[in-house]
Order: C-alpha cells, then structure tokens, then sequence
C-alpha cells in the first residue's frame, strides 16, 4: 500500500512518514499543495493524507482539482481549523474524512485503516486464484487448508500479484506499488521477496504459483 503525506511541517510530516512506514506502508511526502497534486496525478497512491493550509496552493483547492480530474484516490484531510463550517466545506471539495490537529497517530493510523477497507468493501473482499485465497479485511492468506503467514511487505506484494492473475508484473510496476520514490531501485530486494513468497506460498512442491518470465518480470499464474 503507497500513501502521499501532504505536510509542510517538516517535523510533522516525517513523523507521520515513519509510523506508516514501520506499519508496512510505502510513503512518499509533498511539502506544497502543486507538488502534492502533481504526484496524485502520476503517481497510484491508496490513500491521501492532505493538510489544507499549504504553500503554492491550499489543500481545498487541490482535492477539487483531483476530484475533477476523476482522481478519486481516498482523501484524509488533515487541519488545525476545528469549526463546523471548515470541516463541512473540506468534505464538500470531495475528501473522505477530516482529522483535526493536534491528533494522536494512532487515530491517524486508524482512520487510514478505515478508507482502505471502505475501497475494499466496495469489491469483492476476499481474493482467490486457484486455491489460493487472500482476505483483504483480516490480510490472512490460504493455500488450500494451510494458513500463511506472510510480512506486511509481503502481503503487500501478494496482493498485487493476486489483484492481477495471469499478468506479467514488471518490477517498475512493483517498485510503484510497494515502494516510496527513496527505493534503490538498484538493489535486488524485490528478488529476495520474490523468493520468500514462494517459499511460503509453494511449500514443498516444485510447482511455483508466482513465474518468471523472462526479461519482463513476474507473472501469477491462474491453472
């Protein structure tokens, strides 16, 4: 899962970037309201995290903007403005909730964990290729009658993979999805997951479910 952080307390906005990070989040930051629409605009990102009062351009208006490109990535908005009227007229621009400063991260955490799984409700919660199933609202996966347990990072991997049966997965499309724009893209860490799922996911049979295909990526096979 990839978040944007809009903040431009600095402090703030890298104490936000660290807990989700340590909660299995990929994080990217903007500091001004043009940079943070640029990113929403190029970028796949899960959820939002949007300060209102920001340089360059306010949140208000960025959320307006997104919405009326038909971006409708889930929006938290996040304000020290704590009136009725502010929270009214930041939902109307099309955000999903409203957090009000100072809050605890936790709060922060949950409500993140809440517009996730409203964009999961609205699908089919439970995904299954072949008789491997994944539960996006309890994130336990099964092979048949055996449960695995995977990591955050993992899971997060598995997901996409299983999100998209049959698909060749390049690693830029991996790197995107599970990677902030910090990721060494050099570094063979996607290899190392690669095999860690198999490895869980395969047990001891010899038939991988996840495939390399060669000089393009992966691919999850559907038979």
């Amino acid at each position: 899962m990839r978040v944007l952080v809009v903040e431009d307390e600095r402090r703030l906005a890298g104490i936000i970037k660290r807990g989700l990070i340590e909660e299995g989040y990929a994080v990217d930051i903007a500091f001004d309201g043009e940079d943070a629409q640029f990113m929403a605009e190029t970028t796949s990102y899960d959820v939002i995290t949007l300060d209102i009062m920001l340089p360059k351009k306010d949140g208000i208006s960025v959320c307006k903007d997104l919405r009326a490109k038909k971006i409708n990535t889930p929006i938290l908005m996040l304000t020290a403005r704590d009136s009725v009227e502010d929270r009214v007229k930041g939902l109307d621009s099309g955000a999903d909730d409203y957090l009000i400063k100072p809050f605890a991260f936790n709060e922060l955490l949950a409500r993140v964990r809440a517009l996730l799984r409203r964009e999961s409700l609205s699908k089919n919660p439970k995904i299954q290729v072949g008789d491997l199933l994944l539960d996006t609202l309890s994130r336990e996966v099964w092979r048949g009658d055996r449960k695995i347990d995977l990591t955050t990072k993992e899971y997060s991997i598995l997901e996409y993979f299983m999100s998209h049966p049959n698909m060749v997965i390049t690693r830029t499309m991996l790197e995107e999805n599970g990677w902030d724009y910090e990721y060494d893209n050099i570094s063979n860490i996607i290899d190392v997951y690669i095999r860690r799922l198999r490895r869980k996911i395969d047990g001891d049979t010899d038939d991988s479910l996840i495939q390399t295909v060669r000089g393009a990526g992966y691919r999850l096979k559907t038979a």
